[in-house]
């Protein structure tokens, strides 16, 4: 397994050199992190050269680093993060790119490079609000297409003031206020000294 990392490494050095702003060996994984004004160019550069062929996006996600770890963050805001498969070479690497606006968070969209990116792109959207320049039908795809705000960004609040169900009489979705009582979301173990009747 080293060996094979090695070689891909070495690999991706030699071929983007320094479009690759950080580069991460974990878990037997590589990592590289990139520019947003590389990103388009360094993502076909993968699926194209030969010595990459990273010809599938396996997945793609939003992610906001404002209180990663539980501490304070020094840097952008909003990251998307790709996980790209070699099938010909087996491989696997993960791309990361930072949008460079936290108050308008942009980048460009690889869904002309993975056609698989369509779906993932609308989901980073819907829910951290990540625009994707060049994406042909960027819209909501697991809210409801009135939801206000990006429910997996950490500053969209826990519980909210409406909620939505289907009326059978009206037969239509309805807008009510929310029904549920706030509970304890602090474990039993943690909350109770004696739980279990261990002293």
């Amino acid at each position: 397994m080293t060996q094979k990392l090695d070689t891909l490494q070495a690999a991706l050095q030699s071929v983007l050199g320094d479009a690759i702003r950080k580069l991460e060996r974990a878990r037997g994984e590589i990592s590289i992190t990139v520019k947003a004004a590389d990103y388009l160019a360094v993502a076909t550069t993968l699926r194209d050269h030969p010595q990459l062929k990273f010809e599938q996006l396996m997945d793609l996600c939003g992610m906001d680093f404002s209180d990663y770890k539980n501490e304070a963050w020094e840097g952008a805001r909003y990251c998307v993060v790709s996980h790209l498969l070699s099938v010909s070479l087996n491989w696997r690497v993960r791309l990361q790119v930072f949008a460079p606006d936290d108050d308008m968070p942009q980048l460009a969209s690889v869904t002309p490079i993975w056609s698989s990116a369509n779906w993932f792109e609308r989901e980073a959207f819907d829910l951290y609000g990540i625009i994707f320049d060049g994406h042909l039908d960027l819209r909501r795809i697991l809210t409801d297409y009135g939801f206000i705000g990006h429910p997996m960004r950490k500053d969209f609040p826990v519980s909210g003031n409406v909620e939505m169900r289907y009326d059978a009489e009206k037969k239509r979705v309805i807008y009510q206020p929310v029904s549920i009582e706030p509970r304890e979301v602090v474990p039993r173990v943690v909350r109770e000294d004696n739980y279990g009747g261990l002293h």
